[in-house]
């Protein structure tokens, strides 16, 4: 790789660096705001763990998926769904993000990040159909693990992300274990 790709790759890897502070909706443990960087950490955790139970899968290219489909969320930020108007399209948004965060790297690395991230977007492959299950679990655990405001509406997490983390047997099992957690959390407030 020559001198000037590499100063692109840098410079990319800088402009995603905003990620690490890019605060969710969600809070963590000890109370602080969860950044997206850590929801991807965690995304990706997950999707190792479950690697034996997909063998038919490309584990790369899901880890691929996991690591890329929020990084436009270092532009703008993340919109929580609770607050996603419903005429308004936040993947156009993050894509627009996303080209525009992307737009240092050479073409060739640009369109591999653009293809996975559209891959995600679209749910195209199985891969990308897992990696919404898991983004949608991920962020329902990291719900019931948190400290929450007072105000956290649990029960709207009851039914937030059923399509997609319904993508098979095992998502669903997963689901109905935090459902449960989270249902407690709801009936206690």
């Amino acid at each position: 790789m020559n001198t000037k790709d590499l100063g692109d790759i840098l410079e990319f890897l800088r402009a995603s660096e905003p990620l690490k502070s890019t605060l969710r909706s969600g809070y963590t443990a000890s109370g602080r705001p969860e950044s997206t960087a850590e929801h991807t950490w965690r995304l990706c955790l997950m999707a190792l763990l479950l690697e034996d139970e997909y063998p038919d899968l490309d584990i790369l290219k899901l880890m691929k998926i996991c690591i890329v489909h929020d990084l436009g969320e270092a532009i703008n930020g993340d919109i929580p769904a609770v607050d996603q108007a419903a005429d308004a399209n936040k993947n156009i948004e993050e894509r627009r993000d996303l080209e525009r965060l992307s737009s240092t790297l050479p073409s060739t690395l640009k369109d591999k990040v653009m293809n996975l991230w559209d891959d995600y977007d679209q749910g195209k492959s199985e891969e990308a159909r897992l990696a919404k299950a898991l983004d949608k679990l991920e962020t329902l655990l990291q719900h019931t693990q948190g400290k929450n405001p007072d105000n956290f509406d649990y029960g709207f997490n009851l039914s937030y992300g059923k399509k997609q983390t319904d993508y098979d047997d095992l998502t669903s099992k997963v689901r109905s274990l935090i459902d449960r957690d989270t249902a407690k959390l709801a009936e206690g407030k």
